[in-house]
């Protein structure tokens, strides 16, 4: 009805997560759901490291971890190819001040670069200590 109207973006509070996989069936453009929400923003101080944000993936069984790199270590001193990142993780950005990169195996990630991962359940307490 919305679209129809001419609504240029439609966002719906859903209670029932089962109802999700549908939204994009039905036009909805986003779902809100206060749950996911609340259990999001409980994960950002049960994970290890420091955790900007957190995720899940719809239809997809991962996370998507915003850290933020607050002291020099290993990570720091080598550049991603050399790593020996979690096979089922991979860093799809990183947020250096205010230029967005999408970092290839020769990038360095440096003191206070925002790095967002995604990574599948088995990866991520790996990812989390490399964060820490």
């Amino acid at each position: 009805m919305a679209e129809s109207a001419g609504v240029f973006k439609t966002i719906a509070l859903v209670d029932n997560t089962d109802y999700t996989h549908i939204s994009q069936n039905i036009g909805v453009d986003t779902l809100i759901n206060k749950k996911l929400i609340a259990a999001n923003y409980i994960f950002r101080f049960v994970r290890k490291g420091k955790i900007e944000a957190i995720t899940s993936l719809h239809g997809v069984d991962a996370e998507v971890i915003e850290f933020t790199i607050q002291k020099e270590n290993r990570i720091t001193k080598n550049n991603l190819r050399n790593l020996k990142f979690p096979e089922n993780a991979l860093i799809g950005g990183v947020i250096r001040g205010k230029e967005s990169i999408i970092p290839t195996g020769d990038f360095t990630l440096q003191l206070n670069d925002k790095v967002i991962v995604i990574a599948m359940p088995d990866a991520i307490g790996k990812v989390e200590e490399m964060f820490r």
